[in-house]
């Protein structure tokens, strides 16, 4: 069976610790020992769009043989079972949020799936991150590297400002 690679970004601004380490648990329960998640750095920055606590963000990744179809209903369950309620405004507060960012290197539009994420291009939170993890990894859609974008975001990053913090995985 064919592996396919998986980054996904991960948020959480209500109990922020505790649900970036959750979620971390989730991916390697439902992707499996054999998946080798990797987690970036932690970022810490402020809500975007509302008022709101600081959020913690980081990017995941682990390859997988299941379809970007049931990945995309594992992160909603895995977001749901954490308190995550769908049905609040879009830029609101929240226990968790997982994002499917990209799906090896394709480019799908379908059934309420966009991949590439456009937010990978829109906000330091998510690109510096992915930076971090795959600094060589190529956009689908750009072809640049994930390295080259974040370099070319940068005098950008004060309106988002991000604070890479010590996070503790134990």
């Amino acid at each position: 069976m064919n592996k396919h690679l998986v980054f996904v970004g991960i948020g959480s601004n209500i109990e922020q610790e505790k649900y970036i380490r959750l979620a971390a648990q989730y991916l390697q329960q439902a992707f499996g020992n054999d998946c080798r998640l990797k987690l970036s750095p932690v970022y810490k920055t402020r809500a975007v769009g509302f008022d709101g606590d600081d959020f913690y963000n980081l990017v995941a990744s682990f390859y997988t043989t299941m379809t970007v179809i049931e990945v995309e209903q594992i992160l909603k369950q895995i977001e749901h079972e954490n308190g995550r309620q769908r049905n609040q405004i879009k830029f609101s507060a929240r226990t968790l949020d997982i994002d499917l960012l990209l799906y090896d290197q394709l480019i799908i539009q379908q059934d309420g799936i966009s991949v590439p994420r456009d937010e990978i291009e829109k906000y330091a939170f998510v690109l510096s991150p992915l930076a971090d993890l795959a600094p060589d990894l190529k956009h689908p859609q750009t072809g640049k590297t994930m390295h080259k974008m974040w370099g070319e975001m940068k005098p950008r990053t004060d309106e988002h400002a991000l604070q890479k913090i010590d996070f503790s995985w134990s």
